[in-house]
């Protein structure tokens, strides 16, 4: 029986104390719906995806970087044994470049892509006076990208290398995702009555 989002939740919230990791785990949902949209594919299958790439995060943290042990490769295992497909579970290994899991799918490429881009943007927006990604322009994320010493955990490596891969200029990308993420911004906790 395949995982529905409501087991994807229950995993979410029974691995995942911390609001904000759920609620990057919320964006990266929206943001995947959307690159479904775009790609012709399941938003529903591509967002439950996004939903549970980081849900074994919390408890299985690997600050070791270890290709097979705590998060990801944890969590997939979960997810296995719970029905998730081979292709979704083989995306959310390589979300995680330490894994050496490659990218071959659209689906991987936009979960990689999107992944520490959409904790970018929620970032960029909660500095902003209205705290919402509604005033938030591309060319200023593309300018706090080049800050270091902004966000310093989001991998600016990464940022460029997914757009690279999904075959997006960086510019285009960021817009995108800012339309798919604003419909959604109280669920982020953003906007001035979050």
């Amino acid at each position: 029986m395949p995982l529905t989002r409501a087991d994807a939740l229950e995993l979410v919230h029974d691995y995942t104390a911390s609001e904000a990791l759920r609620r990057h785990m919320y964006a990266v949902e929206f943001a995947m719906r959307a690159m479904a949209g775009r790609a012709g594919e399941d938003p529903d299958r591509w967002g439950l995806v996004g939903l549970l790439h980081d849900f074994d995060y919390e408890r299985f943290p690997n600050p070791a970087h270890s290709p097979t042990e705590e998060h990801p490769s944890e969590g997939v295992r979960i997810l296995r044994e719970r029905g998730l497909d081979e292709a979704s579970c083989q995306a959310i290994l390589g979300h995680a470049a330490y894994t050496g899991v490659s990218r071959t799918t659209p689906m991987a490429q936009a979960l990689f892509a999107v992944d520490e881009l959409a904790g970018f943007l929620v970032a960029c927006a909660l500095v902003r006076p209205s705290r919402s990604l509604a005033d938030l322009e591309p060319r200023s994320v593309l300018k706090k990208l080049k800050d270091k010493a902004f966000a310093r955990g989001v991998s600016r490596e990464d940022v460029y290398l997914g757009a690279e891969e999904l075959g997006m200029p960086l510019d285009e990308l960021v817009a995108f995702l800012l339309d798919a993420l604003r419909p959604h911004e109280r669920v982020l906790g953003l906007g001035a009555l979050a």
